[in-house]
């Protein structure tokens, strides 16, 4: 396989497997139905985006995954383990809202490390450190960074626990539109580095494009999964291919929206 192709994911395991999930709110006359009867499986190594319509449940769906809601119906397995609730295996990426202004870059990297001796704990820092970009800013705080660094911070802190799959909630989205670009080419960068199982959460369209195995799309609520599309692409992508356009549009068509240059 060249350097770039897509990966031959058809025969890797499922990795995360979300079967008949389904979660409803209590209202005064009935029930407000959020998700209904979601199905995905998720495969060892994949990078799946979920995209739809703002309120239809992505974010909610993502933490039913993650085990810190329990869904009305269905259930979610990780290696055939049903998820009871969080694990320090999975870890959530948001929008900056973890990085903790009291600590240093490299404390923040550390935080979940205070299991391991010193010596590997700060081999660790390290090399996170480098991975993500930061070398030089080790002693810095949280407001001496930017947007996009706070960012890198996050994911970095993520990794360094090393978690088999990693679910990121809208991890770009209060950063400017380069900063999102370069974030995007990091992630992908690590990712491809690291190779870890991800579930990314995306308003953006172009982004989940831009960035996934596959992209789930979701329904208005109740959310459903109504398409899964394959982004069969080699990385890094190229904005302006026919495919990758092509790709593009058939999901706003999905989601009722006539895309235009």
């Amino acid at each position: 396989m060249s350097a770039g192709a897509p990966k031959p994911l058809g025969r890797a395991k499922v990795k995360l497997a979300v079967h008949g999930v389904s979660m409803a709110y209590p209202a005064h006359d009935k029930p407000i139905q959020v998700l209904d009867k979601i199905d995905l499986d998720v495969r060892e190594g994949e990078f799946v985006c979920i995209v739809g319509p703002s309120g239809c449940g992505k974010s909610t769906l993502l933490n039913i995954i993650g085990g810190f809601v329990q869904g009305t119906a269905g259930e979610v397995r990780i290696d055939g383990e049903a998820v009871t609730g969080p694990d320090r295996r999975r870890i959530f990426v948001f929008q900056e809202r973890g990085v903790l202004p009291w600590l240093t870059v490299a404390e923040n990297i550390g935080f979940g490390l205070y299991d391991l001796p010193p010596a590997e704990r700060r081999a660790r820092v390290a090399n996170y450190v480098n991975l993500v970009g930061l070398r030089g800013f080790e002693d810095a705080y949280p407001q001496e960074l930017s947007g996009g660094m706070k960012q890198r911070v996050e994911v970095a802190r993520a990794l360094a626990v090393d978690p088999d799959v990693l679910y990121l909630d809208e991890p770009f989205g209060a950063l400017d539109s380069i900063t999102r670009l370069t974030m995007r080419s990091e992630l992908l960068r690590i990712w491809a580095a690291e190779k870890k199982t991800i579930l990314f959460v995306t308003h953006d369209i172009e982004e989940s494009v831009q960035l996934a195995d596959r992209v789930a799309v979701m329904s208005a609520r109740p959310g459903r999964i109504q398409k899964i599309v394959d982004v069969d692409l080699p990385h890094p992508r190229d904005l302006s291919d026919p495919r990758y356009l092509a790709i593009r549009d058939s999901i706003f068509e999905e989601i009722g929206i006539a895309h235009r240059v």
